[in-house]
């Protein structure tokens, strides 16, 4: 009897608990990652209580005991028009959850007039102050899943508002934009037990980020990975459907014995859980050591420079059955192709071919009409760019924009 009076005190205790956490989510967009977290919050109250119920405890009236509610989650997000719906979606699922209560317990249960709101703020998650939306003393975590956008992607004002977060630290040029988020998180939780975990694009745990990122978060801010889910493929159901490769990477300014590693063999499967002593940021059981940029290789070995940029339009450009195709019908061109391999070809051993013309004269390419038209399509497609270089380099259509010509093997 005392056992079970013990578990029951239990009970309530953990209800006390998760009606006392409190949800902040960055970068909210409609509310998503904030309607799920409150959904099985709720769905949790309710299995404690028929718990409680199995025993007798709930025999007076259940409704005054739901604690959990929708004031325990913040949001920022800088389209206002998001904003208004996540504030009616956390009411809506608000109201989904209250019926469930209503079926599980046999009892009415509205929460009517509304009285408690999340807190949407509309604004730019990277110049607000988070502090003055919610105080670190009543925050317990920090999740979401930042913009996704490269670094060559971003917009003048996203560069700007990347920069200012890292604080114009070197190489920072060169980060996506969910970095800033990772920096700003890190930065917020000092001196606190907020955990963070954050749905990023997988490239800041793959080479030249690393080691500009995660030096800062180590060493400045002295952050433990916690948890993380290696590459994974992530769709949804939008009209434009993301499909993007994504980790999810748990972190905190405390350490923790326990640690875990989510592998996946097939990106669109599920998860294979692995036990860790450490986590670095390659996400792998291993040392905290990142790999830091060169500029030259560790051995006396060439080293690897830009290759060609065509800006042809894919004129000049053919798969191998192309390539044959344009010989049969232009036979003197036989000698101008040569191999082109970049980086598709190479890890994938794709064969392709380059028309080069570039060292073609005129005499011979006026004898293949069907290469000149080659040559007449690329000039006026960079004419047509709205690039000002671009549109220069009209004056030499046969030659490349970037041109890395090989002499020798």
């Amino acid at each position: 009897m005392r056992r079970r009076r013990g578990i029951e005190l239990g009970y309530w205790s953990f209800i006390k608990k998760i009606a006392n956490l409190h949800f902040l989510d960055p970068a909210c967009g409609c509310g998503n990652f904030l309607i799920i977290t409150y959904r099985e919050l709720r769905d949790l109250e309710i299995l404690i209580l028929l718990e409680l119920n199995k025993s007798g405890q709930l025999e007076i009236d259940v409704l005054p005991l739901i604690q959990v509610d929708v004031d325990q989650f913040v949001g920022i997000e800088c389209d206002e028009f998001a904003v208004r719906i996540a504030e009616v979606a956390m009411w809506l699922i608000d109201h989904q959850m209250n019926i469930k209560v209503s079926n599980e317990f046999g009892q009415y249960y509205a929460r009517l007039p509304l009285k408690k709101a999340a807190k949407i703020v509309h604004g730019n998650s990277l110049r607000i102050d988070w502090e003055t939306i919610i105080s670190k003393e009543n925050l317990s975590f920090i999740l979401g899943n930042p913009p996704f956008i490269g670094s060559k992607m971003m917009n003048e004002i996203q560069r700007n508002d990347l920069l200012a977060v890292f604080n114009d630290a070197k190489g920072a040029g060169v980060m996506d934009y969910v970095s800033a988020w990772y920096i700003k998180a890190a930065d917020f939780i000092q001196n606190t037990n907020i955990r963070v975990a954050f749905v990023s694009t997988n490239s800041i745990s793959q080479g030249e980020q690393v080691g500009i990122l995660w030096n800062i978060l180590f060493n400045k801010y002295k952050i433990k990975i916690h948890f993380a889910h290696r590459t994974f493929k992530w769709t949804n159901e939008a009209r434009k459907n993301a499909a993007v490769y994504c980790v999810i990477i748990g972190f905190a300014t405390f350490d923790i014995s326990e640690k875990r590693i989510f592998e996946y063999k097939d990106i669109k499967g599920e998860p294979l859980e692995i036990q860790a002593k450490n986590i670095n940021p390659y996400l792998v059981n291993g040392t905290d050591t990142t790999i830091q940029r060169r500029q030259k290789p560790l051995s006396d070995i060439p080293s690897i420079g830009i290759g060609n940029k065509p800006i042809d339009g894919g004129n000049y450009l053919f798969t191998t059955s192309e390539k044959e195709e344009f010989i049969k019908i232009e036979p003197k061109s036989a000698k101008w192709f040569k191999k082109w391999l970049g980086a598709d070809e190479f890890i994938n051993s794709h064969e392709r071919w380059c028309l080069w013309l570039g060292d073609c004269p005129p005499n011979e390419l006026k004898q293949m009409p069907n290469a000149l038209k080659r040559v007449e399509a690329v000039k006026r497609i960079r004419l047509e760019s709205k690039s000002i270089s671009t549109q220069k380099l009209a004056s030499t259509p046969t030659r490349f924009h970037v041109q890395n010509m090989p002499l020798t093997d």
